[in-house]
């Protein structure tokens, strides 16, 4: 089969420029240079750039404090960072250049006449913006099919969430080559419609100042107002506490903006945050902050109910769907759940009362307003039906369908909502003779970082284990389905990918990695097995010995030695993925899948696995000790046993055996009994030991029962 998957190979980003140097900028600069591509960072006056470049000293060096980093990798990542005087003197082979400079209209317009002179006729010209029209600042930078608007979130070496903002004008490549730029930076990307306040600061901002008037009008102190609002929303700081921490003419300058743009005299800057403002103070929050259930009641509804219609306004006017407006929440503002996910808690119909009282609040004394309830919400009210998330998106194309887990959120583990919703779209596609090829992706930086801990917790401790087997085995009914599927099956696996998500990729035919892959089996450090074929699958690839270095020694992977094991079938520059995917179409589903043997025998990690590991070592590893002939004090072996001696003693001996079996049975026979064992290993203290340590941040304690 000879298929052209792409007419074009997209290059990806690498040459980035930043152009303003303060907080906001520097951080993007920052944030770029700590994920290898060459910065260069802008600004007008030498005094400014020197100033960047002390901000990013000052947070790379509390990192070397906290031991984010080493000294040598900070070197590395302001060795990437290039100042430059004058935006004039920005490179013109730069691929990107991000403007992160004052919000303001013509300030920002002037920069772009310059960049558009000194770039080259390729280079994408991003603004970083909240609040201004993206389709009227295409139109002033001479290249608007090269344009995107970006909203980072601060501080943006820390904060996960950036809108991505088209204009009308913008072409898809420069979609795609920006929202490729962001994934790489680690960013959980929402790509949204060019409406005043984009996403997160459309709900957000009025939320702010309807705290505001709930203080103005006497239902209680800042302190009371944030303690609701913590409650009900399940947030670190209240809108008080938020607009001290990012100040409040920022808070201002921002809901005046919005009520401006969507004519909603509601938004208008309450007249406490103005005189605030105006005599450059915070907010005063006592420690007084007791309530009673009444201002609970009358301050939470209210907070509610403009989160609410405004959010079902975002989905209204297509701005993104509901999974982004509740992804926004989660990953910007650190809320711990979305406005539709805290719709479903509180229930739909009460939230759409929470909303019409709202409404009730913009109307004028004629009762016309701008600020309307969608009628979609209308009908989920009277329905009485909750949300449903998507969290599973399938793409085709020529023959390719790509099936992407979009839970970015939580690093696309997988639940039982996404397994469900990964079967039926695996199923649709093996069912549709167009397509020729499945390729699995996962959104955002990891590719699926395993299930969902706190699931198999929770149904520990209400004695519910049949649940936990009945997840496990519809993901092996899933996972079975790509297995055997009759397309050819490709895993993207371009980011991190452990316990289930490294499962899932190893029953595709071919992982394709970069240098930003990552590996590994943590299950037996948190007293389980890996359960979903990873006790099977690996050593059937790679060989025994290579399996129990990887589950029962849980060595973490970096993408060379993912390739040399075998685990990984391509590993290329990011560059050359779309190539090497073309190549894996044309070859079409591979004759022997399961080697058996590691794919690099001259690899240092191969040698020492496949010797350590030994049939031979084994029952001395397992029991804690350290073979004969090895020397304890040696580096390479003292983290061996390291390891081992962290993993729950009943789950590495389930896992050794489970391997083991592997040399006797076919592969079906094999993931079978790997299923017969779950009752038994989540049946441990040591399950919810592990399990329970995992979540609460701590070291477990193993009890060997």
């Amino acid at each position: 089969m000879n298929i052209l998957l792409f007419a074009h190979t997209m290059q990806p980003i690498q040459r980035v420029a930043i152009v303003g140097a303060g907080n906001m900028g520097s951080g993007i600069a920052q944030k770029s240079a700590q994920e290898e591509f060459d910065v260069q960072m802008v600004d007008r006056e030498q005094q400014w750039v020197d100033r960047g470049q002390s901000i990013i000293a000052d947070f790379l060096g509390e990192a070397i404090g906290r031991r984010i980093f080493t000294e040598q990798q900070v070197a590395e990542i302001k060795s990437r960072i290039t100042g430059v005087v004058g935006v004039e003197k920005t490179a013109e082979d730069t691929d990107l250049v991000i403007e992160a400079v004052f919000e303001d209209f013509d300030v920002k317009t002037a920069v772009f006449q310059t960049l558009d002179t000194a770039c080259g006729e390729k280079t994408i010209l991003a603004s970083n913006t909240s609040s201004l029209s993206v389709n009227e600042l295409a139109e002033a930078t001479g290249r608007p099919d090269r344009f995107v608007g970006l909203h980072f979130f601060y501080h943006p070496a820390k904060n996960r969430l950036v809108e991505v903002i088209p204009a009308a004008s913008t072409s898809q490549q420069t979609i795609d080559r920006v929202v490729q730029y962001c994934k790489m930076l680690g960013k959980v990307v929402i790509v949204c419609g060019d409406r005043p306040g984009f996403v997160v600061n459309r709900f957000f901002v009025p939320w702010l100042n309807e705290a505001c008037l709930l203080l103005e009008e006497g239902h209680g102190t800042a302190a009371q107002i944030d303690a609701v609002a913590r409650k009900a929303f399940r947030i670190g700081l209240g809108p008080f506490g938020l607009m001290n921490l990012t100040g409040p003419p920022i808070a201002l300058h921002s809901t005046d903006y919005l009520a401006e743009q969507l004519a909603t005299p509601r938004y208008t800057g309450a007249a406490n945050l103005r005189q605030l403002v105006s005599a450059n103070n915070q907010w005063e929050i006592d420690e007084n902050e007791s309530y009673s259930e009444e201002q609970f009641e009358q301050i939470s509804r209210r907070l509610y109910g403009v989160v609410f219609g405004v959010a079902a306004q975002i989905v209204d006017e297509g701005v993104c769907s509901i999974e982004d407006v509740d992804r926004g929440a989660k990953v910007g503002l650190r809320w711990a759940r979305g406005p539709f996910e805290l719709m479903n808690k509180v229930g739909v119909t009460q939230s759409f009362e929470m909303a019409q009282e709202y409404l009730q609040l913009c109307q004028d004394e004629a009762g016309n307003s701008n600020w309307q309830i969608p009628e979609f919400f209308a009908k989920q009210a009277n329905s009485d039906d909750t949300w449903d998330f998507s969290y599973v998106d399938t793409e085709i194309s020529d023959g390719i369908a790509t099936i992407t887990i979009n839970r970015p959120e939580a690093m696309n583990a997988l639940n039982e909502t996404v397994i469900a919703q990964l079967g039926s779209a695996v199923d649709a596609v093996n069912n549709n003779d167009e397509v020729h090829t499945m390729v699995l992706d996962g959104a955002g930086k990891a590719f699926i970082a395993g299930a969902d801990v706190k699931f198999f917790v929770d149904k520990i401790r209400s004695n519910s284990i049949p649940d936990i087997v009945d997840f496990t085995s519809n993901g092996h009914r899933v996972l079975n389905s790509i297995e055997h599927s009759p397309k050819t099956t490709i895993a993207l696996t371009t980011g991190l990918a452990l316990g289930g998500g490294l499962e899932l990729a190893l029953c595709c035919d071919y992982r394709i990695g970069t240098r930003r892959t990552q590996f590994r089996f943590p299950e037996t450090s948190i007293g389980i097995y890996p359960g979903l074929g990873g006790s099977q699958r690996p050593a059937r690839i790679s060989g025994i010995p290579l399996a129990r270095w990887a589950v029962l020694g849980g060595n973490f992977m970096t993408a060379q030695m993912a390739f040399d094991i075998g685990l990984l079938t391509h590993l290329v520059d990011l560059s050359e993925v779309q190539n090497i995917t073309n190549t894996c179409v044309a070859l079409g589903k591979p004759e022997h899948k399961y080697a058996g043997k590691p794919a690099n025998e001259a690899s240092e990690v191969v040698k020492f696995a496949t010797d350590f590991y030994s049939d031979a070592n084994l029952a001395t590893l397992l029991s804690g000790g350290c073979p004969d002939g090895y020397d304890s004090e040696d580096k390479s072996i003292s983290r061996q046993l390291k390891n081992l001696k962290y993993t729950a003693p009943i789950a590495l001996s389930m896992a050794s055996e489970l391997i083991d079996i592997t040399a006797t049975t076919t592969l079906a026979q094999g993931l079978d009994i790997e299923l017969s064992k779950l009752t038994d290993i989540f049946s441990t203290r040591d399950a919810l030991e592990g399990l329970s340590a995992l979540i609460e941040g701590r070291r477990a304690t193993y009890t060997n029962s």
